[in-house]
């Protein structure tokens, strides 16, 4: 199958290698996957156009469940080495301090988290840079030709694109759209520094459905402090154009709560967006050839678990399902299917994608049911907050939380106890 319109037939080709597992595609999925794989003793070629993984604007904070993957494949100290680590969340809602999250957070940009995994590749598995021209499959051998005429060849070829087409058309595997521009996450950073913020990181919940915000939140990325808000609009949405020409006014009149703390919203970038569809795939179940990660399916980035997809899909493969190939010959479709219908990999999919219906539902519908959703979620918030209040107020009057939602002793100095904060496991919008 061909990819490359009007390409000069190549020469002799100038290289060609034979691995047992071809990799097209850096990104994260891609460069996380060839890591395990060669810590495993495996043969394996990554390829992908760039040397420098080029600018994008993705995921851009993780939590402490994705971290625990990260670990058992084994690049906990890598992935540490490449992300500002936080513990301390802050959360508003109502227009108010709603409650204080203790657990681990870890944030980063993309990019540079790519490029840093790919500087830790081990010196077997150097980075291919090139571009694939043609790929066949089958149930023994894959092919991959490259642009320059080189050729690898491999018992198993992964397919870590991202959200690229060439090489999946190629194939001849579809996408299929399940939730069209379904949300749009937007980036920038803050004009003050993480000192003046002086919190590690906020989070404001949206307040009225009209507004279509899921959320704001705000954190640091080494010495910068940034903000993602994810929101169910379009990029053609003239409110997203209008919020892109002046976000610090639209912030203003959306969160006056927090805008001391955030410097009154002065942004020191352009305001970065990422339209997201939700998609799956079909046509996928076929001789040679696997998907993983974006390639194979996208969510919503706001709830967290695209990450854990992606690791997911490497855990399956590279603990389970990989080894049990290469002991056998062949690489036929059933093979492959035992991966696309392990049970930990279709939780963690379905996970994803019922979380990134929800949230929108719970969010923007104006239907019945969902009204009370929200009546029901709102009413039990809202007594969290009067509990907490009658319990402060037979407190002597130096103790409880401080404007910034700080919690202190009577002295003021100290800290006080967790149970102080408030906890709620209503964490949906």
């Amino acid at each position: 199958m061909s990819i490359a319109e009007h390409r000069e037939t190549a020469g002799a080709p100038p290289g060609r290698s034979e691995v047992e597992v071809a990799i097209v595609g850096a990104g994260l999925a891609g460069t996380v996957l060839a890591m395990t794989l060669a810590k495993a003793g495996r043969k394996v070629a990554l390829v992908d156009p760039h040397r420098i993984h080029h600018e994008e604007f993705r995921a851009e904070k993780t939590r402490a469940e994705q971290m625990g993957l990260f670990e058992k494949l084994g690049l906990g100290p890598v992935f540490r080495s490449l992300v500002t680590p936080m513990t301390d969340v802050h959360v508003f809602r109502f227009g108010q301090l709603f409650e204080r999250k203790q657990g681990w957070e870890y944030a980063f940009s993309y990019t540079p988290l790519v490029n840093g995994l790919r500087a830790a590749l081990p010196p077997q598995v150097p980075l291919t840079i090139g571009k694939v021209a043609e790929v066949s499959t089958g149930p023994d051998r894959q092919r991959l030709v490259l642009t320059d005429g080189s050729v690898i060849e491999a018992r198993l070829l992964v397919v870590a694109t991202g959200y690229s087409e060439a090489v999946r058309r190629a194939i001849g595997v579809e996408r299929v759209e399940e939730s069209k521009a379904h949300s749009l996450t937007m980036g920038f950073d803050l004009a003050i520094t993480p000192q003046e913020f002086g919190l590690q990181s906020l989070t404001f919940y949206g307040r009225r459905v009209a507004d279509r915000i899921a959320f704001l939140t705000i954190f640091r990325i080494g010495e910068r402090l940034r903000a993602n808000m994810f929101i169910y609009r379009t990029v053609a949405d003239p409110w997203v154009r209008t919020f892109r020409e002046d976000p610090q006014k639209m912030l203003m009149e959306l969160m006056p709560e927090i805008a001391e703390r955030c410097g009154n919203f002065a942004v020191a970038s352009e305001v970065e967006v990422r339209q997201v569809s939700l998609t799956t795939t079909q046509g996928h179940r076929r001789d040679g050839v696997v998907f993983i990660g974006d390639a194979f399916a996208t969510t919503c980035p706001a709830q967290g678990d695209g990450i854990h997809r992606v690791l997911t899909d490497v855990d399956c493969l590279g603990s389970t399902h990989i080894p049990a190939w290469l002991e056998t010959p062949g690489m036929a479709a059933d093979k492959i299917c035992a991966f696309y219908d392990d049970p930990i990999k279709i939780a963690a999919d379905e996970r994803a994608m019922r979380a990134s219906i929800y949230a929108r539902r719970i969010t923007t519908e104006t239907g019945l049911e969902w009204r009370l959703r929200r009546l029901r979620n709102n009413t039990a918030r809202h007594l969290m907050i009067f509990g907490r209040r009658f319990r402060e107020a037979g407190k002597p009057s130096g103790a409880g939380l401080d404007p910034g939602g700080t919690a202190f002793d009577q002295t003021g100095k100290t800290p006080a106890r967790p149970g102080n904060m408030i906890v709620s496991d209503l964490t949906n919008p």
